[in-house]
């Protein structure tokens, strides 16, 4: 994560001997232990996110025919995957989205790409494809969340076959759960994507208010089937963050007194909905159409009075009432649009939303080969944001500049810098590599012991972030550690600790 000291530094789960090295415990991990943290304090440690875009949720029955046509008829997920543009993943392309700043990666999948449409049996290869990126998300030190996404539209089935509908998405999430069921809290679990939701029972233009009220109940059905699987299949899943998808994941329509939040017995639950106002800018590219007028600027006060009362509703009917909130979608093509207005809509988005305590996630596709110098926001071969703007308004709104590269020589971790962030009382901790580290750890001492915060920091990102909020005027002393072969430096980082004081 981008914030893994919980609030306060209070949430212990591990004990660093200063005479030895650091001992495992109930540590996040893979596949670890659930921590006693609420849902507002996993959406606060995501910070900003960025989804996968056009990538595992990739679909089409033309897909399978073009393998079989010219392929070599063996359908693999590396098929789906590169179908709608994007390169075939790569573990650096996902920690280059931690080093950019971001806190969780949201990765859209479409199951039923490889599954047996008469039993619902979902591929071991997709799934398996699916894991490894997950793996490599959590293991960059971010939060991950999955879904059934679009998936070819069966969701579209619900108002004409209810009970053949259901079954399969109760057999599919049984499988998705049990699959992942040993993660820990780093992996969340999303029900749906925009589809709950449904014109064919009710239109919102011309539908009747009973109409309205069907649509809504098998929206709120769905939902409480999803948290009613989950919570019944073992493992952590008992105890697993949920995110719940809206209605049709639209703000004036999940805040509509139709939508229920569904009943969860542990009460881990985070509100999704998805932000692409106005429609002329957010998703239309250079072509109008019947139902909007393309625009390419966005800036005007209007524009900024319409965002800031989105953002206020969401906060309202949720945040403000204990349930957190997380804008699962937000962006803008870059056809046909001012590069300027492209970096002002994503950060004002993002800071309307981040400064009301959600968590943004950017949609970033593959750059397509007409959507202009800085594609699809985030540069996969590259694995960095495309738009240097863009990364420094990121920046500013978390309150952090960007990494300052070290040369990995040192025998242990040394602080070479700790910022402060006084909007957000936030601290950030930068070290310097050490050669052949397979990873680092933090530790905090705390009522008369150092505490480990976490020792899954990759090896790969040198820096640190804490949540927001912290205490102004209280101080802590922090110990970094590497593990180098089977070893933590623990008594260095003890003997090197620094004292920082939140601002």
């Amino acid at each position: 994560m981008k914030s893994k000291l919980t609030a306060a530094f209070l949430s212990c789960v591990m004990v660093c001997s200063m005479a030895g090295n650091i001992q495992a415990s109930a540590l996040p991990s893979k596949n670890g232990t659930m921590r006693n943290v609420s849902t507002a304090e996993i959406v606060g440690e995501m910070g900003i996110g960025i989804n996968l875009g056009n990538t595992m949720e990739a679909c089409g029955d033309w897909i399978e025919e073009v393998d079989t046509k010219w392929g070599d008829g063996v359908l693999e997920p590396k098929e789906y995957e590169t179908a709608w543009g994007s390169p075939i993943i790569t573990k650096e392309m996902i920690e280059g989205m931690s080093n950019e700043g971001f806190g969780v990666v949201r990765v859209p999948v479409a199951w039923s790409n490889m599954m047996d449409k008469s039993t619902y049996t979902i591929s071991p290869a997709y799934t398996a494809r699916v894991k490894q990126i997950v793996d490599w998300v959590i293991d960059a030190d971010m939060y991950c969340i999955i879904n059934i996404h679009y998936d070819n539209g069966w969701v579209n089935n619900f108002p004409y076959d209810e009970e053949g509908s259901m079954k399969r998405y109760e057999t599919m999430w049984k499988q998705i759960a049990y699959s992942f069921k040993d993660y820990d809290d780093h992996l969340i679990f999303e029900s749906q994507n925009e589809e709950l939701g449904w014109e064919s029972i009710w239109n919102p233009w011309s539908g009747t208010q009973s109409q309205k009220e069907k649509s809504y109940a098998l929206c709120n059905r769905i939902n409480q089937k999803f948290v009613d699987v989950i919570r019944a299949s073992g493992g952590n899943n008992p105890k697993r963050h949920l995110l719940i998808s809206g209605y049709n994941t639209g703000i004036d329509r999940t805040c509509d007194s139709l939508f229920r939040m569904p009943y969860d017995p542990v009460n881990r639950m985070a509100i999704s909905v998805h932000y692409y106002t106005p429609v002329g800018f957010a998703i239309l590219e250079d072509k109008d159409e019947s139902w909007a007028k393309a625009r390419s600027t966005w800036g005007t006060d209007e524009d900024y009075r319409e965002l800031n009362a989105n953002m206020d509703m969401m906060k309202t009917n949720f945040t403000d009432k204990g349930i957190p909130v997380i804008i699962g979608e937000y962006g803008c093509p870059t056809k046909g649009k001012e590069t300027e207005s492209v970096v002002r809509f994503l950060s004002a988005v993002c800071k309307a939303a981040y400064d009301r305590q959600m968590c943004p996630v950017l949609w970033a596709t593959p750059k397509g080969e007409n959507d202009g110098e800085y594609g699809g926001h985030y540069d996969r071969n590259a694995c960095m944001i495309s738009n240097p703007d863009l990364k420094k308004a990121f920046d500013e709104i978390t309150g952090f500049n960007g990494k300052t590269p070290v040369d990995p020589s040192a025998e242990y971790p040394v602080v070479s810098k700790v910022e402060y962030s006084e909007k957000y009382h936030q601290i950030r901790i930068t070290w310097s590599p050490v050669e052949g580290a397979s990873n680092y750890g933090i530790a905090v001492y705390l009522a008369g012991k150092w505490r480990v915060q976490t020792q899954n920091i990759p090896a790969s990102a040198t820096s640190y972030t804490t949540p927001k909020n912290l205490t102004p005027g209280k101080s802590y002393k922090v110990a970094v550690a590497a593990k180098a072969g089977s070893v933590w430096t623990a008594n260095e980082a003890i003997r090197h600790a620094v004292t920082v004081t939140v601002k």
